[in-house]
């Protein structure tokens, strides 16, 4: 019997365990660039167009909904695509209709909204943490679709994505991030608590799905196990869904530079100077 290579043997034993073969880094990259050149594509498409649309990521902790994110808005104007992620409510916002501080948020013509956690964390997080009672999240299961309804006949473009990873991988990547002081302000008490509370949060998100997978706002499963499939396939299918086209837009040319009256720069010693950091490091 031939023995297999070790690369071979990871993705026999991966396979086996459910986890899909890794995306090679170089394929992934040049199809991460083409997608984000869609979505340029389509951030001109909603600007042009008056178009609203408004990305739902929710999600398991640590299932990459932030690297995805990341992605997404990458080459994206920050005036026409908003990242949305409220903290905690204020004591004000406690009293007032649950879904009442997410609408201020909501786009406007021309805008594109990404939800890093939304409303549906009274579904999840808060219901599983006894943080709202149970009448309070009876209400919300029956009020969030008619909420949805409501926005998707205003003509908002809403999409709903739940990014889904196995309770081994999810272990993982919290250990890692233990390790990792460039990511520690990742972990918190409650992403810790997951682990504990594994099946209730499978249970509640199971429930959730029951009453808001509707056909108007529909949730589509983003598998997880290998990141770079999960964003790639995210945005691919998030652009299949927007009936974008590309825009006309009006050529640009640089003007002449007008010739010089006779302006005087200000002397060097009269302004503060960041230190010259990078000479140093070219020095050592």
């Amino acid at each position: 019997m031939v023995a297999q290579k070790p690369d071979k043997q990871a993705k026999v034993a991966a396979a086996a365990n459910g986890h899909p073969q890794r995306l090679d880094k170089k394929l992934y990259e040049r199809e991460l660039y083409r997608l984000q050149a869609e979505l340029v594509k389509m951030q001109a498409w909603v600007s042009d167009q008056g178009a609203r649309v408004m990305v739902v990521f929710e999600g398991r902790d640590a299932a990459g909904k932030g690297g995805t994110i990341k992605r997404v808005t990458q080459y994206l104007n920050p005036r026409v695509a908003g990242l949305v992620a409220l903290g905690a409510p204020t004591q004000r916002e406690q009293t007032q209709w649950y879904f009442q501080r997410y609408v201020d948020h909501l786009p406007a013509s021309g805008e594109i909204v990404l939800f890093d956690r939304s409303w549906y964390n009274r579904a999840g997080v808060e219901h599983v943490m006894g943080f709202c009672t149970k009448e309070e999240y009876s209400r919300f299961l029956h009020q969030c679709p008619i909420f949805e309804r409501l926005l998707v006949e205003e003509g908002i473009l809403l999409r709903k994505y739940w990014f889904s990873v196995s309770d081994i991988e999810q272990e993982n990547r919290f250990r890692s991030r233990l390790d990792d002081p460039m990511r520690r302000w990742k972990l918190s008490p409650m992403d810790l608590e997951s682990i504990t509370h594994w099946e209730d949060y499978s249970r509640a998100k199971d429930m959730m799905f029951v009453h808001t997978d509707i056909p108007e706002a529909p949730w589509f499963v983003v598998e997880s196990a290998d990141k770079r499939r999960a964003r790639i396939n995210m945005i691919a299918h998030l652009l299949s869904t927007v009936p974008y086209h590309d825009v006309q837009r009006r050529p640009l040319a640089l003007p002449p530079r007008p010739p010089a009256q006779g302006y005087v720069r200000a002397p060097r010693e009269s302004q503060t100077y960041v230190p010259d950091h990078a000479a140093e490091l070219l020095a050592g």
